[in-house]
């Protein structure tokens, strides 16, 4: 053992470990406690509870549940369905949760009014083109940068113009995606118009009704339920 033969000069000798880390990993052999992570999960804790609808308790509970440490991770959760095994959310407080994430976190809402976004049924057929072109392997592939180690070119890539829209289509390879096994799933729009910015949007597979199973923009759900329900009208089907 490093610690009883060569004491803290030892740990700190070990590659990667500084003063800091190596008085952490002291405590926790001595103790069998680290206040830095007491600290730290605290922190954590601290900011899941500071969104409306969880509080103390339930940031706890979601710590503990799904080890949960960050708002993004929070939104994921929020929407594939691991909050709702945690005990005290219900479908109202997911809603609330959901809600509250995507204006704070502020990915999928335009940065002002002036800002056009697509309607969400040009989304949901831009996403329904690129999953058909990657089933068929008729899209071209594009080696990624991220979970890549060899540089295959496996992902396939979208690039359209609908309605004076620029499209470009591809699935998630974020470590979340692959974490939750929505490689295939995900799909992740930008889009612009002529000489105005780029924006994004995520377009998923929803888990819960009364959408289950259908594709929705996320951020846009309610404008997702408008559309299913004008389909629904009109006697057709999502596909």
């Amino acid at each position: 053992m490093v610690y009883r033969d060569a004491g803290r000069p030892g740990i700190e000798g070990l590659p990667h470990i500084g003063p800091k880390l190596a008085a952490a990993v002291i405590e926790l052999l001595l103790t069998r406690r680290c206040s830095t992570l007491t600290r730290l999960q605290g922190d954590t804790e601290h900011v899941l509870a500071g969104v409306p609808g969880i509080g103390p308790t339930l940031a706890s509970r979601i710590h503990a549940h799904l080890g949960i440490e960050t708002l993004e991770e929070l939104e994921l959760a929020a929407h594939d369905g691991r909050l709702t095994k945690v005990p005290g959310f219900g479908r109202r407080r997911l809603e609330i949760v959901r809600d509250v994430l995507t204006q704070r976190l502020g990915r999928r809402q335009p940065p002002s009014s002036s800002v056009r976004l697509p309607p969400v049924e040009l989304l949901l057929e831009v996403d329904a083109m690129y999953r058909q072109g990657a089933a068929t392997e008729s899209l071209p592939m594009v080696a990624p940068r991220r979970l890549n180690p060899s540089g295959a070119a496996w992902l396939p890539m979208l690039h359209t113009e609908r309605d004076g829209w620029h499209f470009t289509a591809l699935f998630s390879t974020t470590p979340l995606a692959h974490q939750r096994g929505r490689t295939r799933d995900w799909v992740v729009l930008l889009f612009h118009l002529e000489g105005q910015p780029e924006h994004q949007a995520t377009v998923v597979t929803e888990w819960q009704q009364p959408l289950r199973g259908l594709r929705v923009v996320r951020g846009r759900e309610r404008e997702c339920r408008e559309h299913y329900a004008l389909m629904s009208g009109h006697g057709q089907h999502a596909a």
